[in-house]
């Protein structure tokens, strides 16, 4: 909205001051003067998705968040479908882990069969997947350690391995949350130099390292064996740094750009937008998700107000697409 000229509300004998509240005493004026619109079509819903049959097992640092077998992974996506949310997200548990991460890359892996099952049983679903290695290794960390170090270079090859089968397997999109130096890269050219020049690339640009991502980590079963991400993820402080590392994934052929938490970095996604004016993704994280679930299940706020509140904050900061495990909630209101 453009500032209004200097004078735009002085005084004036007739009126002393301005009636701002005019046009917001109905809900029919509310809503024809609303700047910001939430719709279905904004939303992601990650799953997680592990092996064997008719598994259904809720996440306890996440209500209402399920680890799921694939054929309960299609029950939910054709309610994801039915309810007019366009994409999910998958994230792998395999059922062995080593410290290469070979679940990941492996074609007949859990995602990669997921994604098999969903496009034959739901084609029109957009099926969106993580590329990372953290669900795999056995140190739980997102590429190859060496000592104390995670490398880079070979971590991407791996990485590009992964994405590479998801492709093969059907995914529409591939999704690359390692925040490793030049992984947009390899990912792209190991897809076009394989007959997959269409298919996008949604690259977490600028994720930070975070303390929102604890239940996430109890559903993906992630959690590092020993250290941390921050060599590789961002530091919560820097703000400029963020605007460098998604200019670079650009350069390198992403073509969705992601923030990652999105409440503490609503400042973030609308520097990337405003920068860049590429289509940008907010990830409304477990921690975030857990908190208001939390503290609604205590009486202590409107569970659905504040829902709906933070989810429009995430779309008026800027972000097209938000991935959130409150989609089928929200789409449910909307509806």
């Amino acid at each position: 909205m453009e500032t209004p000229p200097v004078g735009f509300y002085e005084r004036t004998e007739a009126e002393p001051f301005k009636r701002l509240r005019r046009l917001r005493m109905t809900e029919a004026f509310r809503s024809m003067v609303r700047e910001t619109e939430l719709s279905r079509k904004d939303f992601i819903y990650p799953l997680f998705v592990v092996p064997g049959e008719k598994i259904r097992h809720e996440v306890k640092s996440m209500p209402g968040v399920f680890q799921l077998s694939v054929d309960q992974l299609v029950r939910e996506c054709t309610e994801v479908k039915t309810l007019g949310i366009p994409a999910v997200i998958l994230f792998g548990i395999p059922e062995e882990k080593d410290e290469v991460g070979s679940g990941a890359y492996d074609e007949h892996g859990i995602v990669q069969t997921a994604i098999r099952t969903i496009k034959k049983e739901i084609p029109e679903l957009v099926v969106i997947t993580d590329v990372c290695l953290c669900e795999y290794t056995s140190h739980g960390h997102c590429g190859i350690v060496r000592g104390n170090e995670i490398l880079n270079d070979v971590s991407i090859e791996l990485l590009a391995k992964e994405a590479l089968t998801h492709a093969q397997a059907g995914a529409d999109i591939v999704a690359p949350s390692d925040m490793f130096d030049g992984r947009i890269q390899a990912i792209r050219h190991t897809l076009d130099e394989n007959d997959f020049r269409n298919t996008p690339i949604m690259s977490y640009a600028a994720k930070y390292a975070s303390g929102f991502y604890g239940p996430f980590r109890d559903a993906a079963e992630s959690t590092p064996k020993f250290g941390d991400r921050r060599s590789h993820q961002m530091d919560p402080a820097n703000s400029n740094e963020a605007l460098r590392e998604v200019e670079v994934d650009i350069l390198e052929g992403a073509d969705i750009v992601m923030v990652k938490p999105a409440l503490s970095y609503l400042d973030i996604i609308r520097r990337v937008k405003d920068r860049f004016g590429m289509p940008t993704a907010a990830y409304n994280v477990s921690g975030e998700y857990s908190m208001i679930k939390a503290a609604g299940r205590n009486g202590w706020i409107d569970e659905q107000r504040v829902m709906m509140e933070t989810l429009t904050s995430m779309k008026r900061a800027g972000a097209d697409l938000i991935l959130t495990y409150f989609a089928k909630e929200a789409a449910r209101l909307l509806r």
